[in-house]
């Protein structure tokens, strides 16, 4: 092993070793007829794979340093996470993908700019080594709480369409009838970043103090580092979660303010 700036190098050979850890879990998969064997395979060969590609990819990025090329990482990283964000619902939303694309590219675009621009003040705007991982983080944060608050919008109309349109009967808006089904969409997809900014440090160390630390950074420097990820995300999760859920709830009714049970 050798030691580059206080990074203790890994050899093929030791991540080797680490997919012992992952060789465990396939044996008690087999010990308690899980079944989840071929996944677990095919989860670590496509780990590995991935993470290569897009160290090659970074790598060379990195290298070039040209905001067009940041640009284009950017633009397929917020692809893939709409995809998966749609692909996530109970049953297909019309118009879903555009709907995932707005909310997470508009809560995306606006922590980062704030957190680069203003909080941590990168120069340039577009330097990879700053602003890919942190619209990593916040773009993937984003994508599963709106993910979490579409699949639960989509569960409780379908579960409370009879109560909608009592509502709707009533006189209600359509927009009125499903505030509270929005409200509870909204809950449930901050719990849990609310639940981690509760724990965060006592629970577990987060990834990117914990990565600083192994890199030889300070613990200080670390934590402050950690401080601004915990805020930028509760922006972004908030912000795309509310904003696919205003979205969304749109499809479900009609112009006339009627209930499109045919969706749900």
């Amino acid at each position: 092993m050798s030691a580059t700036a206080s990074v203790i190098d890994l050899s093929i050979w030791q991540l080797g070793l680490a997919l012992v850890l992952v060789g465990a879990v396939v044996a008690v998969s087999v010990r308690q007829s899980l079944g989840l064997e071929r996944d677990l395979v095919i989860g670590s060969v496509r780990t590995i794979v991935q993470l290569y590609v897009v160290g090659l990819v970074l790598a060379a990025v990195f290298a070039a340093a040209r905001w067009y090329w940041v640009l284009l990482i950017l633009a397929t990283m917020t692809g893939v996470a709409t995809q998966a964000a749609v692909s996530r619902l109970g049953k297909p939303l019309p118009g879903g993908n555009w709907i995932a694309g707005l909310a997470l590219t508009a809560s995306t675009a606006a922590t980062l700019a704030y957190v680069i621009g203003v909080v941590v003040g990168v120069r340039p705007w577009y330097e990879p080594q700053y602003i890919i991982p942190i619209a990593g983080m916040i773009l993937g944060n984003s994508m599963t709480s709106a993910a979490l608050a579409g699949d639960r919008l989509q569960g409780d109309l379908r579960a409370r369409a009879d109560e909608v349109e009592a509502r709707l009967a009533l006189g209600f808006s359509g927009r009125e009838a499903v505030q509270p089904m929005m409200r509870a969409s909204l809950r449930a997809a901050m719990i849990p970043t609310v639940n981690g900014m509760m724990t965060v440090g006592l629970v577990q160390l987060p990834g990117m103090m914990t990565g600083q630390i192994l890199a030889g950074s300070s613990p200080l420097v670390a934590v402050r580092y950690q401080m601004v990820v915990v805020f930028m995300l509760a922006a972004a999760t908030g912000l795309g979660s509310w904003l696919f859920v205003r979205l969304a709830s749109g499809r479900y009714l009609t112009a006339a303010h009627q209930l499109r049970r045919h969706l749900l």
